[in-house]
């Protein structure tokens, strides 16, 4: 079948094996793992399974911002989980994310150990625990969870839809990028109109919802995200920018940025706050 024929849906689709994406060796259609292979466990209760992707860095962020207001019990040891060589789908990932989907986490500081998967759940998690960066009741509980889900339910539609056919899919089709591009521009607009007259999403105070948000949409309007900050004129989202640059010089949250990322600029893995230490004396 080529280009130009169109396709016509079988009845009872078949999974057949892709050769040319990207992600072809990790896509399946199956839950489960795929090998054995324990999890490693560092000295601290809080151990991170990660890798330094928008979902990933929400967390090492979080848990950076932590230890910078003094809450040393929020020290972590964060792991490494290479995606591309099919980690998450190990026996022990798999145990303590049945999804398979990085981040995930474990509390050994209760007993049983509480696992949590779910970049939003473990935000949320971590948030409640240590009382920061959430507000615990009334209407600013409410608006900071609705802006936490927002980017939820939100995201999906930049990764696994704009940025895939218009960064990752084999050829570009001209359907699925307009579609995508348009839904994501509507969302920077929805972000950039609320923050027309917010210093941060929620109001003046900083919290885990920005954080969240950062991840995908700030680094997309300041990192560029799949080289497509021209494509969608990302500087006119000007309240975007502002509020993304603000939050991307935040100390902390460069700090979270290098965890589980594996480059000269990241670190592996991280076991100590000193390890995040050395790397910023080298460089």
């Amino acid at each position: 079948m080529d280009d130009t024929t169109p396709y016509i849906p079988p009845k009872v689709w078949q999974w057949e094996e892709e050769s040319e994406s990207r992600f072809a060796s990790i896509n399946r259609p199956v839950a489960g793992s795929t090998h054995d292979k324990e999890l490693p466990v560092g000295k601290h209760p809080l151990q991170l399974y990660s890798l330094a992707t928008p979902n990933g860095v929400k967390v090492t962020m979080l848990l950076e911002e932590l230890l910078a207001i003094g809450r040393q019990d929020a020290e972590y040891d964060a792991w490494l989980i290479n995606i591309g060589e099919g980690d998450q789908f190990g026996s022990g990932f798999v145990d303590i994310n049945p999804n398979s989907k990085i981040p995930a986490m474990v509390d050994h500081s209760t007993t049983p150990p509480t696992r949590i998967f779910e970049s939003a759940a473990i935000m949320l998690y971590l948030a409640e625990k240590f009382e920061a960066f959430v507000p615990m009741d009334g209407q600013e509980r409410a608006e900071c969870l609705s802006w936490l889900f927002w980017q939820i339910g939100s995201a999906p539609y930049l990764g696994g839809g704009f940025g895939h056919f218009y960064a990752y899919a084999p050829q570009k089709w001209e359907y699925p990028i307009n579609r995508y591009t348009m839904e994501i521009k509507r969302q920077l607009d929805v972000l950039d109109r609320n923050l027309a007259s917010r210093r941060y999403l929620c109001g003046d105070e900083y919290n885990i919802a920005d954080m969240a948000v950062y991840s995908w949409y700030g680094q997309l309007v300041l990192t560029g995200l799949y080289d497509a900050k021209e494509f969608l004129d990302v500087a006119s989202y000007t309240n975007m920018v502002r509020w993304a640059t603000e939050i991307h010089e935040r100390p902390a949250v460069k700090r979270g940025r290098r965890v589980n990322r594996a480059s000269k600029s990241g670190l592996a893995e991280r076991h100590d706050a000193s390890d995040l230490d050395a790397l910023e004396q080298r460089q």
